[in-house]
C-alpha cells in the first residue's frame, strides 16, 4: 500500500509541477518557475520510492496516464483549452490503458533475505 502511496504523490507533484510551468509563463514568473523544478525534484524522488514496492511499468504508465489526464483536464477547465470528442475519446483511452496495466500488474516478488544491496551476507 505504501508504494500507491509514493505513486499518488509523484502524480501529484507532476500535476503541479506542470500546472506551474504553464503559469510560469516560459519562466518569467519567479514563483512558479522555482516550484517547477521543486515539484519535479518531489515528482522523481517518489516514483524512484513506489518503485521499490511496484513494478516499474507499473508506476511508469500510471503517473504518465493519471497525470497526462488531468492535466488535458486541468488545461480544458482552468485554461479554457479546447475540447473536442476527439480529446474525449484519448482521454478515455488513456485511462483504460492505466486501468488495464494495473489488472495485469503482480507484485514484485520479495528480495532473498539473505542479500544486502545486491551481495550476499
Amino acid at each position: 500500500m505504501i508504494g500507491w502511496f509514493y505513486l499518488a504523490l509523484a502524480i501529484a507533484c507532476e500535476i503541479a509541477g506542470t500546472t506551474c510551468m504553464k503559469l510560469s509563463e516560459s519562466f518569467t514568473r519567479l514563483v512558479p518557475s522555482v516550484l517547477v523544478f521543486i515539484l519535479y525534484g518531489g515528482t522523481l524522488a517518489a516514483m524512484t520510492m513506489a518503485m521499490k514496492y511496484l513494478e516499474i511499468g507499473l508506476v511508469y504508465a500510471v503517473w504518465s496516464g493519471v497525470g497526462t489526464a488531468i492535466i488535458a483536464m486541468i488545461g480544458i477547465v482552468v485554461f479554457n483549452e479546447s475540447l473536442s470528442a476527439p480529446k474525449i475519446a484519448c482521454i478515455a483511452l488513456i485511462i483504460a490503458g492505466v486501468v488495464g496495466l494495473n489488472l495485469a500488474s503482480q507484485p514484485p516478488p520479495p528480495a532473498p533475505s539473505g542479500l544486502i544491496d545486491g551481495g550476499e551476507r
